[in-house]
């Protein structure tokens, strides 16, 4: 009985089952294609992501250090932040950006266009001699330039950080917001156009017994 059933069952076979069987390894081959082309776009752009996620991550300013100049024991009237590159990409200082505030004004300070090398107008005085004098003091900051072996800082319309670059950004609080008084807090950030910031968080000393006075 069962070799009757087989015997008389017929494999479907002609150029319908050809043109149906083709159709199917069609369909098959484009959406491979679909697949391996969504997967080489993705890779892509994972790619792309990690890169700049290590560039935001691996490149930015650190402060070094922040000494402030007190004309008398009441205001400290200038500040010198002491910045260099983190590892990884050069930084336009002209795309940089300063934010600072008391907690009762907060400005935004933006490079002047006036940088001065200190191995050629001399450290022995950074708050008169070598002082940047920009044209407005209540919205741009000054570059005092430290240390600069490949010149990458001659540049004074984009003076360029890179790794083993020293730079003092040159603050006028006293034109900002009036200067710092005896303990009074002070925070804000040096924002490259890419990568972290540096932080500024600093509270001054009850008093300013000489003229210059380390902050942070």
């Amino acid at each position: 009985m069962l070799m009757k059933y087989v015997g008389s069952r017929r494999g479907a076979i002609g150029i319908g089952t050809l043109i149906i069987f083709i159709a199917l390894v069609l369909v098959a081959a484009v959406a491979a294609a679909v697949i391996i082309n969504t997967a080489a776009n993705l890779q892509h752009k994972a790619a792309r992501v990690g890169e700049e996620s290590t560039k935001q991550v691996a490149s930015g300013i650190q402060v070094l250090k922040i000494t402030g100049y007190a004309p008398n024991s009441n205001n400290i009237t200038k500040l010198a932040i002491l910045v260099s590159p983190n590892i990884g990409d050069e930084i336009d200082l002209s795309s940089t950006i300063i934010t600072i505030s008391n907690g009762q004004q907060k400005a935004s300070l933006v490079y002047g266009g006036v940088l001065n090398h200190a191995e050629t107008n001399g450290t022995k005085d950074i708050f008169n001699e070598s002082w940047p004098k920009v044209n407005d003091t209540s919205t741009e900051f000054g570059i005092i330039v430290l240390q600069d072996a490949d010149g990458s800082m001659n540049n004074t319309e984009h003076p360029t950080m890179n790794f083993g670059d020293k730079v003092l950004l040159t603050v006028d609080v006293g034109d900002v917001f009036g200067g710092i008084a005896p303990r009074e807090k002070v925070y804000g950030e040096v924002i490259p156009e890419f990568g972290s910031p540096g932080i500024i968080e600093f509270i001054a000393p009850s008093t300013f017994t000489q003229h210059v006075v380390p902050l942070q």
